[in-house]
């Protein structure tokens, strides 16, 4: 008896709670809406799902003010009525590396589900001008890095109208010049800049001692670096391992805390070791993180240092694996030779699907575009479709990985890669009270990348709505007109 009338106290001690958690979620709702005013958006019936705390469950949110003011079980009213039926809620996707922030990308990243897009690894040269360029204009938030390769153009003087092609590629930096690339990094710092952008690919001879001094200055400031590595590839002595190898050990020596970006272009078929020493360095402490694309090409500019002779060996392919963007045509020795000389993007097909598939699955590695500025009509696709391809097909085809697993690499772990230096960022990538309303809505079960290499201007499918500060950019499929909700997401300014 003793043993049943214990059994019956835990019984109503679990009924007892299940009670005052009701009462506590109907209250919040109550208190939101305390004044009888409806909500400016009420998203109904939909699953919401939310990386942080785990929450899968069927819920009714309500935001006001661009903000999340209430995540609960109680029927709520508001001034616009999202049915979300069917749909998964998730926090909206935040995209860390994406060139082309100009308007028709961000429409084609709001149709991806992107709320939140950064341009952290190439960067700007003058930060302050980025985001007055973009105050007011944007679909979708926004955000920049300090850039070392823009720095070290202007520095050196060099012609390059995005990447460099000459001084800043191919020649080292005097003292002079090293201290005034240090000064541009930290007033870019000082200006709000998210990050330190580098791409020491493109900067080939920037000496050890320069990269060094970056990570220094970043250190100091407590910004991440946002690292494209030295070397990418499979060939002995100069592998994307050893690449990797230089910025962990950078990492290490100045506590910059640091992000390998693309890891599958930079590993190629080796991908699975970055991605074990990635974790390795993570296991001992050091604030190292990575990111990939879920596409088996890469994608840069011919005329830049990484088709210096010896490309073919080191990533192990030929001409026939580079398709031209300006015309589709896979190229040949000659069309190399006169596309190199006259300049402009390449997709590489380079990357062994088992690499990609390996990196998409990995819990550890972030989802990011890399999607290039719009340059001709065969542009790489990644900056249209990568997170509809992640959760269409790796999630839903290839059960590759589970969906909670792919909305926390595309948004909570984004978001907490960057909330150290920008406090703003523990208010993204969470669906939950007090959170932005950056919100994404989507058919898990219809949500799937339309873009490809032969025709890669085709939105997203399945991405129902998108909301950015409260503000739906997508509603029922379609693009909203006429409203422009994204903010500067920015470091404090000093």
């Amino acid at each position: 008896m003793k043993k049943l009338s214990g059994i019956v106290r835990a019984l109503c001690a679990v009924i007892v709670a299940c009670a005052l958690f009701a009462v506590v979620v109907h209250f919040h709702s109550l208190r939101a809406n305390a004044s009888g005013r409806p909500y400016d958006v009420v998203i109904l019936n939909g699953r919401v799902m939310d990386p942080e705390s785990g929450l899968d469950a069927m819920r009714n949110v309500g935001i006001r003010h661009g903000k999340i003011v209430a995540v609960s079980t109680a029927a709520i009213t508001g001034k616009r009525t999202i049915d979300a039926k069917g749909l998964v809620v998730a926090p909206g996707f935040i995209d860390m590396h994406e060139h082309g922030q100009e308007p028709r990308n961000y429409q084609f990243q709001a149709h991806d589900g992107v709320t939140t897009s950064l341009e952290l690894e190439v960067g700007t040269d003058d930060v302050a001008q980025w985001y007055a360029n973009r105050e007011g204009k944007a679909l979708i938030n926004y955000g920049v890095s300090i850039g070392h390769i823009p720095v070290r153009m202007k520095v050196l003087k060099d012609p390059g109208k995005w990447l460099p092609t000459g001084d800043a590629e191919y020649r080292a930096s005097t003292s002079e010049e090293l201290a005034e690339i240090q000064q541009r990094i930290q007033a870019g710092l000082d200006a709000g800049a998210l990050a330190v952008g580098m791409g020491i690919n493109y900067t080939a001879a920037a000496s050890h001692e320069e990269i060094v001094d970056m990570f220094r200055i970043a250190a100091k400031n407590g910004a991440p670096v946002h690292v494209h590595l030295r070397w990418a590839g499979i060939k002995e002595p100069e592998t994307g391992l050893a690449g990797l190898e230089e910025v962990i050990a950078a990492a290490e020596s100045t506590g910059a805390p640091l992000h390998v970006v693309h890891v599958t272009s930079m590993g190629l078929r080796d991908t699975p070791q970055l991605i074990a020493m990635i974790e390795g360095a993570q296991k001992r402490g050091l604030d190292v993180t990575t990111e990939c694309y879920p596409y088996i090409a890469a994608s840069t500019g011919l005329e830049s240092a990484i088709f210096e002779p010896g490309w073919q060996e080191k990533m192990g392919i030929t001409y026939k694996d580079l398709q031209w963007v300006g015309t589709g045509e896979r190229l040949t020795q000659e069309t190399f030779a006169k596309y190199r000389k006259q300049g402009g993007p390449a997709v590489i097909f380079s990357i062994p699907e088992a690499a990609a598939r390996t990196a998409v699955a990995n819990p550890m590695v972030m989802i990011a575009s890399d999607g290039p500025q719009f340059t001709g009509p065969k542009v790489h696709p990644r900056g249209n479709g990568t997170f509809s391809r992640v959760l269409g097909h790796y999630v839903r085809e290839e059960h590759a990985l589970d969906l909670m697993t792919a909305l926390r690499k595309m948004t909570l772990m984004p978001a907490q890669r960057l909330e150290k230096r920008t406090p703003e960022f523990k208010n993204k990538g969470r669906i939950r009270v007090g959170a932005d309303a950056d919100i994404t809505v989507f058919d898990p079960q219809r949500v799937i990348d339309k873009a490809t290499f032969e025709e890669p201007m085709q939105y997203s499918a399945g991405i129902q709505f998108v909301l950015v500060n409260g503000v739906p950019v997508v509603s029922d499929g379609n693009l909203a007109e006429g409203v422009f909700p994204g903010r500067a997401a920015r470091a404090p300014v000093h």
